[in-house]
């Protein structure tokens, strides 16, 4: 398969030993009651594998809404997904899962959501401190708050629990270049698809997407100290041309950007960019 021909949103590669492993959200019903997700196999980022399912969301009862934005992060020496799905009390929420192998299957870890309980979440990502310890960074939905947010949070070193209060990181109206969307009669701010990278140098970054002129786009944030936390800039977004919800990988001495485009239901596909890692700034090529 070529990337035209898959249809999923929110693309996520894992690189090991040559192959490129990619995940993502089954695009049918914009991910809603799609019953899990699959994996796709690569020798060159060009011809893909047919999609190999790798968790079963009915088997463990999380098919009864969304199957959202799967990342698949190595931890410990196994493999753990961080996916978004319905509550019971139908609230959006990130949850863990784990296997042995890159290809699942994934099975739930731990015995509740990531994020805070009665609060709209999505699209938590892992990132791990140089001294070792686990963070959350996900979004506190628009849908709840109006203008979405970004926010982390400590896990236990399992990654089965968070571990004390979230922090607010920064509210998407702040960024100073997301433009609000029509949602409910209102004027909505969208925070989705947080993501971190380590650069050359040790800088931080996170990249999220937002709109702007109505397209979705690919926004970039720099922290001070190569440290996660309040003290950050807005940079020069990534990408404006209906792109976004995407992540960076590294493949040999090549930095690339993947997501999904364009951002229309039952027409995005997997899109591949190579970045140019300064240290200081990333720039696409």
């Amino acid at each position: 398969m070529t990337c035209n021909e898959i249809n999923i949103r929110d693309p996520f590669v894992l690189v090991e030993n040559g192959t490129y492993y990619m995940y993502g959200t089954r695009a049918a019903h914009f991910g809603n009651g799609t019953g899990g997700f699959d994996v796709y196999t690569s020798a060159d980022l060009l011809t893909w594998s047919d999609p190999i399912p790798c968790f079963d969301s009915v088997k463990y009862g999380m098919n009864r809404g969304v199957n959202w934005a799967p990342e698949v992060h190595v931890y410990k020496g196994a493999y753990y997904m961080f996916a978004t799905f319905t509550r019971e009390d139908g609230l959006h929420a990130t949850y863990v899962l784990r296997s042995s192998s890159p290809l699942g299957p994934f099975v739930p870890h731990g015995d509740r959501e990531l994020t805070p309980a009665g609060w709209e979440c999505l699209d938590g990502t892992l990132w791990v401190s140089e001294e070792g310890t686990p963070y959350l960074v996900f979004c506190h939905e628009h849908t709840q708050i109006s203008d979405g947010s970004i926010c982390t949070v400590r896990l236990s070193e399992d990654l089965k629990r968070p571990v004390g209060e979230p922090t607010l990181l920064f509210k998407a109206s702040e960024s100073g270049v997301a433009e609000a969307i029509p949602f409910g009669g209102g004027m909505n701010y969208v925070t989705d698809g947080p993501f971190m990278f380590t650069s050359s140098a040790g800088e931080l970054f996170m990249i999220w997407s937002s709109f702007i002129g109505g397209k979705y786009v690919e926004l970039n944030v720099r922290f001070a100290g190569g440290k996660l936390g309040t003290d950050f800039c807005h940079l020069d977004p990534l990408y404006t041309e209906d792109g976004g919800h995407g992540m960076i990988f590294r493949s040999g001495d090549r930095v690339w950007l993947t997501f999904h485009t364009p951002n229309a239901s039952g027409h995005e596909h997997p899109f591949f960019l190579e970045l140019e890692d300064k240290g200081d700034t990333l720039t696409v090529k």
